[in-house]
């Protein structure tokens, strides 16, 4: 019993089908983890439903009708909507919101079986590189509470690291699953865009947001990835219309002959000395598992952070138009006529980034401007596409580091924002390409913190990361490392 919270996706499911413990019993296990909201990660917690939703899942164990993940719990970045839980994005503008309906994520994980533990803390809207940004706090990393966990998703990246969940949802929009996860030691996938519904997913920049997974290992995060895809097209216009798929099934293939491009750009300078050992000795790895490295370019990886910096801020700034007082969330007390209203409600209700990027989304499409930024960043995206395809000619799989550095400590870039966008140097060419990307457990650098190794595919070529992270996981044991105490 004590020991259920440091056990696997794959193994809690094998103990769950086999009877040897009770869904009520992990679920019990990881509540009493959550007293307290350990590192801030949570933002909110109904022990009551969580329960219920665990007997129902002892229910269908019972008498056989259960899910490929019954009994398993789950926590969901607090951009999903639920119905059981408050969604509230990480904002003040939000406070207290209940969904009258489930994400289509949610609801898949939901129909697998898995039990809800609980919606956690993420920055504001899904802005932000270390989990600084939300209203309710920042999150700490539970391999160094002084240090940021990454972000957005940093509340999920926590919670796993910190055992108070086997999996965890998060979002990625720019590299807010890969980053978080690289920072706090665990694995997180990215899918092609529009793999997953983004149906009762909060938006930011609708053309980027992408949701997935994040676990210990490429196994479980292809259990659940495996149960969260799928078409989804009567409720989101951008969900592809394809099959599910078993991601789980080619992952001990053999990596003999897998070709995997590494970019120049991704090593030079800016790139922290540990963080490359790191990389590099796991590069060295898959040379010994079979794999063949080769030299590539990703000539515009430069650009992908001002255009990153203009396209979503454009989406977000038209996203957002809708938090206004009038028909949800918080509105303000004392207004004189419907446009004060909006304005004060706004002026509460959004925090500093939040508001720096729709006035930079309303600046760059505003007229005049429009050509001379938004037009020509959406040029330079599509010819950042075209480079990763370039690449795949001549390559599988592309490799390198998820940020320049391991987290950093809280406040280092708290005047600087755009020390925080340079850190996703090296994850945003992958999502405004709208590839698959993911963070795997590479080692440690300075302080002891962890240090991921980043995975791109070509397009629906998720089975393949999952494959290549997989075999890397069993030649090493990062994965199964965990911060002192846990």
């Amino acid at each position: 019993m004590r020991e259920l919270h440091t056990l696997s996706v794959k193994t809690l499911t094998s103990l769950l089908q086999t009877k040897e413990v009770s869904a009520v019993e992990v679920a019990t296990r990881f509540l009493a983890r959550m007293g307290g909201n350990p590192h801030n990660a949570f933002l909110d917690i109904d022990s009551e439903v969580t329960l219920a939703q665990a007997r129902a899942s002892d229910a269908k164990l019972a008498d056989g009708t259960a899910g490929p993940l019954e009994g398993v719990p789950v926590a969901h970045k607090d951009v999903f909507v639920t119905r059981d839980f408050a969604t509230t994005a990480g904002s003040k503008i939000l406070s207290g919101y209940r969904s009258p309906f489930d994400a289509t994520v949610v609801q898949r994980l939901r129909s697998a079986g898995m039990v809800t533990l609980g919606k956690l803390n993420c920055d504001e809207f899904a802005m932000g590189s270390a989990n600084e940004n939300s209203a309710y706090g920042p999150v700490q990393n539970p391999w160094d509470a002084a240090r940021v966990p990454g972000g957005s998703s940093g509340g999920s990246a926590a919670a796993v690291a910190a055992g108070l969940a086997p999996a965890a949802t998060g979002t990625d929009t720019g590299g807010s699953i890969r980053q978080p996860a690289s920072f706090c030691g665990i694995t997180g996938i990215k899918p092609t865009y529009g793999r997953a519904s983004r149906y009762g997913m909060i938006a930011y920049a609708s053309s980027l947001d992408q949701a997935g997974p994040m676990a210990r290992s490429a196994e479980d995060c292809a259990l659940l990835l495996s149960a969260m895809c799928g078409s989804d097209l009567d409720r989101d216009s951008t969900s592809l219309d394809m099959p599910t798929e078993d991601f789980t099934a080619s992952l001990n293939n053999t990596l003999d002959g897998l070709r995997i491009g590494i970019p120049k750009e991704f090593f030079g300078e800016g790139l922290a000395p540990d963080v490359r050992a790191a990389v590099d000795a796991a590069l060295r790895e898959y040379e010994k598992l079979g794999a063949k490295l080769v030299p590539i370019s990703l000539p515009r990886t430069e650009l992908s952070i001002p255009v990153y910096y203009i396209i979503a801020p454009a989406e977000a700034s038209s996203n957002l138009s809708r938090f206004d007082g009038v028909k949800f969330g918080h509105r303000a007390k004392d207004y004189t006529d419907l446009v004060d209203m909006y304005k004060k409600t706004r002026a509460e209700g959004f925090g500093n980034e939040v508001k720096r990027r729709i006035m930079t989304g309303a600046y760059v499409l505003s007229h005049g401007y429009y050509d001379a930024y938004y037009l020509q960043a959406q040029k330079i995206r599509r010819m950042i596409a075209d480079d990763f395809q370039q690449a795949f000619q001549q390559c599988d799989v592309i490799a390198g580091p998820v940020a320049p550095s391991v987290a950093w400590k809280f406040g280092d870039n708290a005047n600087d924002p755009v020390a925080d966008y340079l850190a996703d140097i090296f994850t945003l060419p992958a999502s405004l390409a709208g590839l698959p990307g993911m963070s795997v457990p590479a080692g440690f650098g300075a302080g002891g913190m962890p240090v991921g190794l980043q995975l791109i595919g070509n397009y629906f070529k998720e089975a393949q990361l999952l494959n290549a992270a997989h075999r890397l996981q069993q030649a090493t044991d990062f994965h199964l490392r965990k911060p002192e105490g846990i």
